[in-house]
């Protein structure tokens, strides 16, 4: 383990770059346009909404592949990118196709948001071919245009496409990438510190390493993907003046299919444990299709988003459904100390957790899919892309002999904690599946909930939503009259979203 601190290194448009001095807290985006002049990157939301500020990351995994993603510039932390590169649309220099594409069909009219969409589109097409008119929309799903309008946009990604990968039947091809980015060095293997102003940035390479730093600083900031705590930095103006970043911890990467459960780590992206779950649970593609964006779901991570622990995060209610635990790990003075708390009992009150000081959320495990289990999951939202739920829903149970047989349905955005409609549940316990029975269930959920009314719902409007919710579980799951009614159909179109295909990984 090497303590010594020293420079953030990486490399910008083919150009390597050491960085002294500055706070931690200052992000790529801040880098980008005051100390290199990248001005082409811009500045909309400061929050990773509207997509204006999307570069691509690339960084070198353990086992040679090159890993490429879009990412939200204006809430990633500068020390995240050591050792990675960074393309931006100043890197393209106006020869890549989608930028080409953007002026023939016309994607552009004041051009503000115009680079971000670009370099989003940059990102899918390095994965290869855009097929349909959902791959595109999903691809460009955190990006806001507020004058030129989706349609010629769309059209743009589709003929930059169609110059990138020639061969549509090909499935690859050319990525459309500057070839620098194929020579990144792996990362190295040593820790890294690094120390700007009052404030100091450690990435430790070990589980071990993170208790410890933990119990030196209980209260410093864990970060792994970042994609919430930027905006504690850009929002609310908080610099703290510890930083663990577990973005370097091999260990925390791995996400593992057992016989009994899925066993995720805690640096493991939205992105590839949603395509892990979609192998047991494929209803809920639609649903993770609505988390964010395609920058935010490479970038931020799964065990990141229950330990913020927002009583309108979306991941919450499926999992607590689906009878998640978290494996909670310290420091101790005999050792490293665990335990294991079911997800459910891990929320005790609007942002208080059962974890004791020093304690971290070291993995998340999930039951596999049991034989006969009925799963769910809603999102009641103002947009269909890239906004936040007034009212979620996860919804699990089985049949057996013609009844309902444990039942747990779970509710983000009704309480200031995710938590289970336990009336609900009683209703439905035992019971033949019908749709008055569903509706009773509905109308039992005061007992469990008082929501409150706020600028993204009325509490009226919440229990309303959510008891049409379980309504239309009930179409769903019974109905068999009901017609060709499933969750992808809430889309745009019922093609199958990026991710069955070719979605960030």
């Amino acid at each position: 383990m090497n303590d010594s601190a020293r420079p953030i290194r990486f490399v910008v448009d083919g150009q390597p770059v050491l960085v002294h001095g500055v706070s931690p807290a200052t992000t790529l985006l801040e880098w980008l346009r005051t100390d290199r002049r990248s001005t082409g990157t811009k500045e909309g939301c400061a929050e990773g909404d509207c997509g204006a500020c999307t570069v691509m990351l690339a960084r070198r995994l353990p086992d040679g592949r090159l890993r490429a993603e879009p990412c939200n510039a204006c809430i990633r932390p500068l020390p995240t990118v050591d050792s990675c590169g960074v393309l931006t649309v100043e890197g393209l220099g106006g020869g890549h196709p989608a930028q080409h594409a953007m002026v023939a069909c016309h994607g552009s009219q004041c051009g503000f948001c115009t680079p971000g969409f670009v370099m989003a589109m940059v990102a899918r097409l390095a994965l290869g071919p855009v097929r349909t008119d959902a791959q595109a929309c999903e691809a460009l799903a955190g990006n806001l245009c507020r004058c030129t309008g989706y349609r010629p946009i769309v059209a743009a990604l589709h003929a930059a496409s169609s110059v990138v990968h020639a061969d549509p039947a090909s499935g690859g091809g050319a990525s459309g990438l500057p070839a620098w980015l194929a020579e990144l060095d792996p990362p190295p293997t040593d820790s890294f510190r690094f120390e700007g102003g009052a404030a100091r940035w450690d990435a430790p390479r070990t589980v071990e390493a993170v208790d410890r730093l933990l119990a030196e600083r209980p209260d410093a900031w864990l970060l792994a993907g970042g994609t919430d705590i930027g905006l504690w930095v850009t929002k609310q103006l908080r610099e703290p003046r510890r930083w663990v970043w577990l973005g370097a911890v091999d260990a925390l990467q791995t996400l593992s299919t057992g016989a009994d459960a899925f066993d995720i780590g805690a640096g493991v992206t939205l992105a590839d444990a949603f395509a892990a779950l979609d192998t047991d649970y494929p209803e809920f593609a639609g649903y993770w299709a609505r988390f964010a964006s395609p920058a935010i779901r490479a970038c931020g991570t799964l065990v990141g988003n229950l330990a913020n622990g927002s009583p309108i995060g979306d991941a919450a209610p499926v999992l607590i459904a689906l009878g998640a635990s978290v494996v909670l790990r310290r420091a101790g003075h005999g050792g490293t100390e665990r335990r294991e708390v079911s997800l459910a009992d891990l929320y005790v009150d609007y942002r208080v957790q059962c974890r004791r000081p020093g304690e971290w959320i070291e993995r998340l495990r999930l039951p596999r899919r049991r034989s006969g289990q009925r799963v769910l999951a809603f999102k009641l939202s103002k947009r269909l892309e890239q906004d936040i739920s007034a009212v979620s829903m996860g919804l699990s149970l089985q049949v057996h002999e013609g009844r309902c047989v444990d039942p747990r349905i779970v509710f983000g955005g009704m309480a200031g904690i995710v938590k289970r409609a336990a009336a609900a549940e009683a209703v439905l316990e035992g019971q033949v599946p019908a749709r008055r029975l569903f509706e009773a269930a509905g109308a039992a959920l005061p007992v469990d909930f008082r929501p409150i009314d706020d600028a993204r719902a009325s509490g009226g409007y919440r229990l309303d939503g959510a008891a049409g919710l379980l309504i239309r579980a009930w179409h769903i799951l019974f109905d068999s009259g009901a017609g060709p009614v499933t969750v992808d159909a809430l889309r745009l179109d019922a093609a199958a979203p990026v991710g069955r295909d070719g979605a960030l990984r």
